[in-house]
């Protein structure tokens, strides 16, 4: 049993209607045509904005109406049955009632279009079979190109598009038919309401002058689910046939105008980029097997250039002689020689680049903020390829960044790539790389001008350096910083001596260690001495808070020593011990990060004899504590041991008075301000300095 919901199949014409070959077909099509046009024109569906497109379509269902070979012609007749007994008939049938006056009424006004000398459309094909098939095949085309709402609502259910027939394309030209007046929109608005069905039954009524009977029939013929249903919806519709005859609905009858040029010459131009890109990935995809082929944990190939493909091969990488360091006048990664016993592995330098040109979905890819990821302009410097702990580590430079890509030793799955901005590196940012991570312990590939390294514990300024002994500029796995639970219990660094000096640098989870300093900004030196490391030991922990911002320096410096005003305090929101008295120190720390911009800074406070210090406040992105203005001003609230809570706060040297205000309110002269608060007391702090300028608290 056939679904209520599916269209039935396009009944076949009658086997006793005459045959009609392809020849005679052709001649009704020709002879006919416009009139066929205008037929298939006004069963399409409107849409508004869209006659251009809806006259190709009107031409292009027409010219696809021939059959391919002998066909019987439907019953339907080529000419109008003048009778209205038909579609009486036919009415009492299917079960509705007819107005016969306002049947006869609609013959009239068709009549009289006729004889006032619009185009007289019912007679033109009167008993010929070929036009009768023809206008068939019409009608079926036109419901197929505007889908019924039955079958529409079914395809938006289902979530099928609504696909267009493939249409003749006129180059260069926008053809659509004249302006109509106000009738003619209205009525095309009227027919843009009904179903296509029932379009197509309004549309033979007036144009081909068929009775209901014959309408039924070449509906059916043509495939519509519900003819009856048609008829009786296309009665919706005035009988203004009279408006057939409008240049407005003439198809063949056009005006030309040009399309949206500009738009035109944009759409050109992406269509020679796509064609061009098409060319050369065809010509990549038909490269031999050592061609730039998929290779390891790489992405399939893209079109490159030339440039790119040259950075892509491993022989031309290069390579710096281990001796340049000493004559040049650089001492960066740029002078670093090729170094590990993998160098001249091939095949491995040649995943590397393939990886970092265009990174697998299974590639864990990282970079420091404000880093690129993409791949290298021109064949990049090689650094390092070589076997670290349980993997195949190759580093690389661009002279923008530090790349580096890590392989299992058992395969390429799992494979890392991390990039690191190191532009601008001196030569204490460029003493150190970070090869690899296991277990908390680093390894690290030093700077060819190094000549000893040692692991010791930042938080213990007066303990031994432990020796690391250098083999091929690798050290040993050497403890990280350790942090367990939240707490500090140790910071480990690295100490490098070369020709000019001793310095520490720390692992803060990048590829490039940083660098750290003590002292007043702009005259800052290395903090591997006595004085600048107990400077660092009770803030060694606050570089936790810097890890992975792509920091290239820290710096600590001592700007103020504050007296308690009693014994035993304790800290802010903390309980730092007191020390029966005494001074506290005020430090302030600022990291400097490799593209200039997103400098953290941080004021801390440590009472005498407390372990370690608490950050009374933080900012990024300001001068103070820096080259550009060594200045600074912070405050806290700290508890005495006699239970007193006080607004404590301290500038740098030349701040010739500090003011409170807020919570807090007070005046004093001098860069130390102490006074007596309430607990959870806020206040806004502001400095005055020797040359008249001011200064605001810290955070």
């Amino acid at each position: 049993m056939q679904s209520q919901h599916a269209a039935p199949r396009p009944a076949s014409p009658s086997p006793d209607g005459p045959l009609v070959d392809v020849g005679q077909a052709e001649a009704a099509l020709v002879e006919h045509y416009p009139r066929l046009v205008r037929l298939a024109y006004l069963m399409l569906p409107p849409k508004p904005g869209d006659r251009g497109r809806r006259v190709l379509t009107a031409h292009a269902l027409v010219q696809r109406a021939l059959p391919r070979g002998r066909t019987a012609a439907p019953a339907a007749p080529a000419r109008p049955r003048r009778s209205a007994g038909g579609r009486a008939a036919h009415s009492a049938r299917s079960g509705r009632r007819t107005d016969r006056t306002d049947r006869t009424e609609r013959t009239d006004q068709a009549d009289q279009a006729a004889r006032a000398g619009r185009p007289v459309w019912a007679g033109d094909g009167d008993g010929d079979p070929g036009y009768a098939l023809v206008r068939l095949q019409v009608v079926r085309t036109a419901l197929r190109a505007g889908p019924s709402r039955r079958r529409g609502a079914r395809r938006r259910r289902s979530g099928l598009p609504a696909l267009p027939p493939p249409l003749p394309q006129v180059w260069g030209l926008r053809l659509f038919p004249r302006s109509g007046g106000a009738g003619e929109l209205a009525l095309e608005q009227r027919l843009s309401a009904l179903s296509g069905p029932a379009r197509a039954a309004w549309v033979l009524r007036g144009l081909e002058r068929l009775s209901d009977d014959d309408v039924h029939a070449v509906l059916t013929d043509a495939g519509a689910a519900d003819a009856a249903g048609a008829l009786r919806e296309a009665d919706r519709v005035p009988a203004e046939y009279r408006l057939l005859g409008s240049p407005a609905f003439d198809p063949c009858a056009l005006q030309a105008r040009p399309p949206d040029l500009v738009r035109r010459r944009r759409r050109l131009k992406a269509s020679l980029a796509a064609g061009a890109a098409l060319v050369v990935c065809g010509a990549l995809f038909g490269l031999p097997d050592d061609g730039w082929a998929p290779d390891g944990a790489a992405a399939p190939p893209y079109a490159l250039n030339r440039s790119a493909q040259a950075a892509l091969d491993p022989g031309k990488l290069t390579r710096v002689s281990p001796a340049a360091w000493k004559t040049s006048a650089r001492t960066d990664f740029s002078v670093w020689p090729a170094r590990g016993d993998l160098a001249g592995d091939t095949a491995l330098l040649r995943r590397t680049l393939a990886v970092w040109a265009r990174p697998g979905e299974r590639v864990r890819v990282s970079a420091t903020p404000g880093t690129p990821s993409g791949g290298p302009a021109g064949p990049p410097q090689l650094l390092y390829a070589g076997t670290v702990d349980n993997a195949r580590v190759v580093v690389l430079h661009d002279g923008l960044r530090i790349t580096r890509y890590a392989e299992p030793l058992d395969g390429t799955g799992g494979a890392a790539l991390d990039f690191a901005r190191v532009d601008g590196a001196d030569r204490a940012g460029a003493s150190a790389l970070v090869l690899g991570r296991a277990d908390g312990n680093v390894r690290y590939l030093t700077a060819p001008w190094v000549r000893s390294a040692g692991a010791r514990d930042l938080r213990e300024p007066g303990a031994d350096t432990a020796d690391l002994p250098l083999t091929g500029g690798v050290t040993p796995p050497v403890a990280g910083p350790a942090l367990k639970s939240g707490s500090c219990a140790s910071w480990n660094v690295l100490e490098l001596t070369d020709g000019t000096g001793t310095r520490l640098v720390t692992d803060l989870g990048e590829l490039v260690p940083a660098v750290l300093t003590a002292g007043r900004p702009g005259a800052a030196r290395e903090a591997a001495g006595g004085e600048a490391s107990r400077t660092w030991s009770p803030f060694a922990c606050s570089l936790a808070s810097m890890r992975s911002a792509g920091v290239r320096s820290v710096n600590a410096w001592a700007f103020a020593e504050q007296p308690l005003p009693d014994a035993g305090g304790t800290g802010p929101g903390s309980s730092l011990p007191g020390g029966g008295g005494g001074s506290a120190s005020w430090v302030c720390t600022r990291a400097e990060t490799w593209r200039g911009g997103g400098s953290r800074v941080q004021a801390q406070f440590r009472t005498p004899g407390g372990p370690s210090g608490v950050v009374a406040a933080r900012a990024e992105d300001v001068p103070q504590c820096g080259e550009r203005e060594p200045r600074v001003l912070a405050g806290v609230l700290w508890k005495s041991g006699a239970g007193t809570w006080y607004l404590l706060a301290a500038g740098s040297r030349g701040t010739t008075s500090v003011t409170a205000t807020g919570g807090v309110e007070g005046t004093v002269r001098g860069n130390l301000l102490t006074l007596e608060a309430e607990q959870g007391a806020r206040a806004d702090l502001e400095g005055t300095l020797e040359n008249g300028d001011r200064v605001s608290g810290l955070g």
